[in-house]
């Protein structure tokens, strides 16, 4: 049977098959890379459970990693959805990573500037976001208390992927676009067996026949060890015209003569605060 992965808690999985019912599902083995959003052959091995035979071809996967392991977020997603608010004070460098893992997968992507009633803090969320505006990155300002609608049309006919820190609103985001969102995830952690809806790795919920939304919990880092200094270059679209222009081949873009990249930032054509993001993020 064929079904797709609607919920990941550890080592188990609830599978939505063709006919809407949901499988709790383990893996085969003991290493288990499956993602919310896959699509996976499944056995079922009783009326109540079921193992992931194996999983089918992805068009997309955002993950995150460190140098010992690394953690699926979402499989088979089109935007990456990523929400930022007036307040509490949110990562430029967290939302940069995330953009960086967007990029290097070709998946979309959407900043939310959510809590945008506390008018005395907008101006300055503005202004940090100015700079990624700039550089074409669609940004969407609204309340998820009041205006979450406005995010709907966003994610019409896609899969969309929720991310951000804790305490930017992706919950309330999420139970004012789907009412249902609550008792759904009470019907996972009844699968489950599990108590909590914390725990849960990410949970996709459906919007219409078209549209899918993946809730993944709050991050606080996003690791990029998976990609090499090439790959973290050429997913920052300011450097890219810039690239190979530097006097030395295997340049770092750090203190050597003639760095092309260098000499942007010192003329202002590369935002500086990027530029030190860039070097953080490949450790020189």
């Amino acid at each position: 049977m064929e079904g797709r992965v609607v919920a990941a808690h550890g080592r188990q999985y609830v599978v939505e098959l063709p006919d809407g019912t949901r499988l709790p599902c383990f893996p085969r083995g003991k290493k288990s890379e499956i993602a919310c959003g896959d699509r996976v052959d499944i056995q079922r091995t009783s009326d109540d459970q079921g193992v992931v035979e194996a999983i089918q071809p992805r068009s997309s996967l955002l993950y995150r990693s460190n140098e010992i392991r690394q953690k699926l977020i979402a499989a088979n997603v089109d935007q990456i959805v990523i929400v930022v608010a007036t307040e509490p004070g949110f990562s430029d460098e967290l939302v940069s990573r995330a953009l960086l893992a967007a990029e290097s997968e070709e998946i979309a992507p959407l900043i939310v500037l959510n809590k945008c009633d506390l008018a005395d803090k907008l101006p300055a969320a503005r202004e940090r976001l100015a700079v990624l505006a700039a550089l074409g990155y669609p940004i969407l300002e609204l309340s998820a208390r009041d205006h979450a609608e406005d995010l709907r049309p966003h994610l019409a006919g896609k899969t969309s992927v929720l991310v951000g820190q804790s305490g930017m609103g992706k919950s309330t985001l999420v139970n004012a676009l789907i009412p249902e969102a609550r008792a759904a995830t009470r019907e996972i952690s009844q699968a489950l067996d599990s108590g909590k809806h914390t725990t849960t790795h990410a949970t996709l919920y459906h919007l219409d026949a078209d549209s899918d939304l993946i809730d993944s919990p709050g991050l606080q880092e996003f690791g990029l060890g998976h990609l090499d200094r090439q790959e973290i270059e050429g997913a920052f679209p300011e450097f890219r015209e810039y690239l190979g222009q530097c006097r030395f081949r295997d340049c770092r873009h750090d203190r050597e003569p003639g760095c092309a990249l260098t000499a942007a930032v010192d003329s202002g054509r590369i935002d500086r605060n990027r530029f030190a993001i860039y070097h953080r993020i490949v450790g020189n």
